[in-house]
């Protein structure tokens, strides 16, 4: 196989297991690509693309839902909420983006940042996990708008790389009162419009650095991240309805002291993202 073809398939696999989970999927791919030293400018723009092969499998899993939704906007005032909320937490990132992505690229899309954020967050699931839920909110139906620009603020958070796009919407709607469960399908509803438009406009953005030689691995990356997704995904379902997300947390403690020892130590040149 075509060293860049086996590149694009081990970042697309990379991508679907952890867009979901509360570890960071751009720190991850930040991280991996540093190790294949697959970071340059096109890489970066494949980064955010194979992001639409996972999504495509969120919406695969939660299709029933969404065309019941779609079918009930003339006449279904809770669908009309439903639709009215995940709007209203998707504008507080494409505010903050648009204004800071330059900034937090030159200066955090390095595998140390990465993996301070990785440790960091770590310490704030178990601190979330340790506090005493007061459960509120049981059913993603029941969250108002006010709660949704809640959790909307919450995900500006992981512009920061490391951090966790699906970590800081969840632990934040635990700390709102969420239900495990209407926290994660909150923050996968929320994932929609993020992902897809974090996609595009990447794609018009960077379209100099593209050509049609390019569709066979950014297409192999985003089928990738579409099958490891799929199976992440149901994966996660499982395993909220009977565990909480520390181990997740002990996960990125661990991993980003691993990062921050072997650069240290120089067992492993971790090159810029």
């Amino acid at each position: 196989m075509n060293l860049l073809y086996l590149k694009a398939l081990l970042l697309g696999i990379v991508e679907g297991i952890t867009e979901f989970l509360p570890i960071s999927s751009t720190g991850h791919l930040i991280l991996v690509g540093s190790l294949l030293h697959f970071n340059n400018e096109k890489a970066k723009v494949f980064e955010i693309v194979i992001q639409t092969g996972a999504m495509l499998a969120l919406l695969w899993e939660y299709r029933a839902r969404l065309l019941r939704v779609t079918a009930g906007l003339a006449n279904d005032a809770a669908a009309r909420r439903f639709v009215i909320n995940v709007l209203v937490a998707f504008v507080p990132a494409v505010v903050i983006g648009l204004a800071f992505s330059k900034v937090i690229k030159s200066y955090l899309f390095y595998p140390v940042p990465v993996a301070l954020a990785f440790i960091i967050g770590g310490v704030v699931i178990l601190w979330a996990e340790r506090r005493e839920h007061q459960v509120r909110i049981s059913d993603v139906d029941q969250i108002t708008w006010r709660d949704a620009l809640k959790i909307g603020l919450a995900q500006c958070l992981a512009l920061v790389p490391g951090t966790s796009r699906s970590g800081a919407t969840i632990i934040a709607g635990l700390l709102f009162g969420y239900s495990r469960q209407a926290a994660t399908e909150f923050s996968f509803f929320l994932a929609m419009p993020t992902l897809i438009g974090a996609g595009i406009y990447s794609t018009y953005k960077e379209r100099a650095l593209l050509s049609s030689a390019d569709l066979g691995w950014f297409s192999l990356g985003s089928v990738a991240a579409f099958v490891s997704a799929y199976f992440s995904i149901r994966w996660l379902l499982r395993y909220i309805s009977t565990h909480d997300f520390s181990a997740f947390a002990w996960y990125r403690i661990g991993f980003g002291v691993l990062i921050l020892l072997t650069a240290w130590s120089g067992l492993i040149n971790w090159t810029p993202a």
